[in-house]
């Protein structure tokens, strides 16, 4: 089968690469890719955004399967334009991509099922959203309604900060139109974990868990980020708070796009806040996390074209996924500045060294090559993931390969997974 895997970041490599695994992958192109995906596919100079011209590429090359991996296409339409052309496509319509392009949508739903999730309002007019917090509890946050690239999450924490973000997004458009409507919700407290699960419409398959590291810094500090890092097994959710999240989010949730008329086939990636309360919903994503598709990839042992296309055919009640019982810590290398500005066509060193390591992966994000030299060209550069027998393993096993690459202005998260570490020492 030949595979298109659509878009250029470190999910997309990891992407291409489990693909490339399957027996069944006989040529795997990627759009538009980047420096590593050039290793496990063949890169098409075609933006992910770009959807005429994708379906043309599709059917001129007889594509057999493509994988959608940003947000933006999906929020597009992507798979209807694709379904529509009798092309077969992984992602969800964009109807139920709504989900994740329209936090006020999503929190809508949540509300009507009774899922769990933060108490919130919304707003369309600036006045209005300024006379709340005036009145509001502090911290509160602050989200744009739709896509900002993962950056559109503020905590504010009295009444000047939120009146600094809601101006940013709605008056600045700091977000372009996707902040023109925002959701004040209270600041919920605990610890955060990342799920996926594959959907089919009416069942459901759980992924590997992993929790991210979102903040710039150490520490947690800094702006929120795409993601600094992450690992996998989550050390935050066990076999309880599964069932609670079957019983109150899965199922009310399938129960309510069904009534809806929306049927789910694709990747679901809820952002959950563990409270001492039990769950709740921070988030829901319509395809897969970044940088946890890095972290948790790496532990499947199943052969991730089956499962996509379980999902696709409706398939996923009859069908296991097998995963690696090592645990998976993902470090990021950002450019300086990042998430602010930040320079691009650094050179970068080092690459070759771990080209052989065992149990280590660098996923490329962004990156090109230039006179045949590969160099950076985004804010998150690199995804450096490793396995090792327990977390502080596989946390020293990635800091080892991160100590081996350079590049100008590289910065990285010094604690990335040592929450977990330290208490594991402590809980021994």
């Amino acid at each position: 089968m030949k595979i298109l895997v659509v878009g250029g970041g470190g999910r997309e490599h990891a992407l291409a690469w489990k693909l490339k695994q399957s027996p069944r992958a006989e040529r795997i192109f990627c759009a538009p890719g980047n420096a590593g995906t050039a290793e496990v596919a063949e890169n098409v100079a075609i933006p992910a955004n770009d959807l005429p011209g994708l379906i043309c590429f599709a059917k001129e090359n007889e594509i057999g399967l493509t994988v959608v991996g940003p947000d933006d296409p999906l929020a597009a339409g992507i798979a209807d334009l694709f379904q529509a052309c009798g092309l077969r496509v992984f992602g969800p319509s964009k109807s139920a991509a709504r989900l994740e392009s329209s936090k006020v949508f999503a929190k809508a739903l949540m509300r009507q099922n009774k899922i769990p999730t933060a108490r919130g309002a919304a707003f369309s007019e600036c006045e209005a959203a300024f006379a709340f917090v005036g009145e509001a509890r502090f911290p509160i946050v602050i989200k744009a309604d739709g896509l900002a690239l993962g950056k559109g999450v503020i905590i504010a924490r009295d009444v000047k900060e939120a009146r600094a973000a809601i101006d940013s997004m709605m008056n600045e458009r700091r977000f372009g139109d996707a902040g023109s409507r925002v959701l004040i919700e209270e600041c919920l407290t605990g610890s955060e974990c990342s799920l996926h699960a594959l959907l089919d419409g009416t069942s459901y398959r759980m992924l590997a868990t992993a929790r991210d590291h979102k903040r710039a810094f150490d520490g947690d500090t800094g702006p929120n980020t795409g993601g600094m890092g992450a690992f996998s097994p989550a050390d935050n959710f066990d076999a309880g708070l599964q069932a609670q999240f079957d019983r109150t989010v899965m199922r009310p949730l399938l129960d309510g796009l069904k009534e809806t008329g929306v049927v789910f086939r694709g990747l679901l990636f809820p952002g959950l806040m563990i409270t001492a309360d039990g769950l709740r919903v921070l988030e829901f994503n319509c395809r897969f996390g970044d940088p946890e598709t890095q972290v948790i990839l790496p532990r499947l042992k199943s052969d991730l074209l089956d499962l996509l296309e379980a999902a696709i055919d409706g398939t996923l009640a009859g069908t296991a996924i097998e995963w690696d019982e090592r645990a998976a810590v993902t470090v990021v290398l950002a450019s300086g500045g990042y998430p602010g500005k930040y320079d691009v066509s650094k050179p970068i060193h080092g690459l070759e060294k771990l080209s052989e390591a065992t149990d280590v992966h660098v996923f490329h994000a962004g990156t090109r090559k230039e006179n045949g030299e590969v160099v950076s060209a985004g804010g998150r550069v690199l995804a450096v993931t490793a396995l090792g027998e327990s977390v502080a393993a596989a946390r020293a096993r990635a800091y080892e390969a991160v100590s081996e690459i350079a590049f100008e202005g590289c910065h990285y998260r010094r604690d990335i997974a040592l929450g977990a570490v330290a208490a594991k020492v402590v809980g021994d």
